[in-house]
């Protein structure tokens, strides 16, 4: 007989936590589900929250949890201010808004937590909220979420996060950490086939830079189709450090003029893995390791809202080689 999680692949673990805490009504306040992006935490967090709003009868519960309809289920996902107006990512996506920064969890949403747990659920045994992204909270959101925590009332709260580190530790002392692990190349080949994308197994380059994550997987490969739809020749000329300030400074200001926020996040990770698999070979002409650091620079400035091109100038012209 199938179970509710038999649709979440490779994590056993998690299975049985999450299975043993409604099996014996032991439901925790506040869970961390932590791990890499595009392993399954999304989904478990799905068939989990239809056992919490419906115990027994998850099949007529899923399409209102995967459409985030339930009246006793508040989804929250990290937006975008655009004109004084938080939109979210699918929003913007449809708009084809050119976003400068990433996407955060703003004080306002968590405020708008408060107000959704202050009344009691309408049709539930519990109300359930979700944080996606829970990283991307700055420190002030994140305290205000920690009085939510302390006192939840009749209501259980997941965040979903790529890491521990990546949150306050009084928001971790406060959740049932369930871990998640990276996926073998069989579940991951699997996974990949189940959603129609087999021509991912064709490129290695892309399954080496998801690590054991099929939805990092199929988020690469279509960031990489994009990218060679807007800048065509960007990646063979980056494949390799410039060699020259002025080819830096030309560079730079390719990148921040066509590509948006998520997309030179996802340049930078993919340049990581270039550099590092190319610096492994013979004859190489500069450190990986330095390029590396400099690149996890660029990322964290990214993140930290610092002008696009300036981070792109700073970085390209430290890596030209003498």
């Amino acid at each position: 007989m199938g179970t509710a999680f038999d649709a979440l692949l490779g994590q056993p673990a998690v299975v049985e936590l999450l299975t043993r805490a409604i099996a014996c009504d032991r439901i925790a306040p506040g869970y961390l589900f932590v791990g890499p992006n595009g392993i399954g935490k999304r989904l478990a967090a799905e068939r989990f929250i239809e056992q919490l709003l419906q115990p027994g009868d998850s099949t007529s519960i899923r399409a209102r949890v995967q459409q985030r309809n339930h009246p006793d289920l508040l989804w929250v996902e990290p937006t975008y201010l655009h004109q004084g107006k938080r939109i979210s990512i699918a929003e913007a996506e449809d708009k084809g808004l050119k976003r400068r920064a990433p996407p955060i969890l703003r004080l306002e949403q968590i405020r708008e937590i408060a107000q959704f747990l202050s009344r009691p659920p309408l049709e539930a045994p519990r109300s359930v909220v979700v944080l996606e992204q829970a990283e991307t909270m700055a420190e002030a959101a994140a305290n205000a979420l920690l009085k939510t925590l302390e006192e939840p009332g009749q209501a259980t709260l997941i965040l979903i996060a790529p890491s521990v580190d990546a949150l306050l530790p009084t928001l971790i002392s406060r959740c049932q950490t369930i871990p998640f692990r990276r996926l073998d190349r069989e579940a991951i080949a699997h996974i990949l086939q189940q959603n129609g994308h087999d021509e991912i197994l064709a490129h290695p380059q892309v399954l080496q830079l998801a690590q054991g994550c099929p939805g990092e997987a199929i988020a690469s490969w279509q960031r990489l189709q994009q990218l060679e739809e807007q800048a065509p020749s960007l990646l063979q000329t980056l494949a390799h450090p410039p060699t020259s300030l002025r080819q830096a400074l030309t560079l730079a200001q390719t990148i921040a003029k066509q590509l948006d926020a998520e997309s030179q996040l996802w340049l930078v990770s993919y340049l990581q893995h270039c550099y590092w698999q190319d610096g492994q070979g013979p004859g190489t002409h500069y450190t990986p390791l330095t390029h590396l650091e400099l690149l996890e620079t660029a990322r964290q400035q990214l993140r930290r809202y610092v002008q696009p091109r300036l981070v792109w100038e700073v970085l390209l012209m430290k890596m030209v080689s003498p």
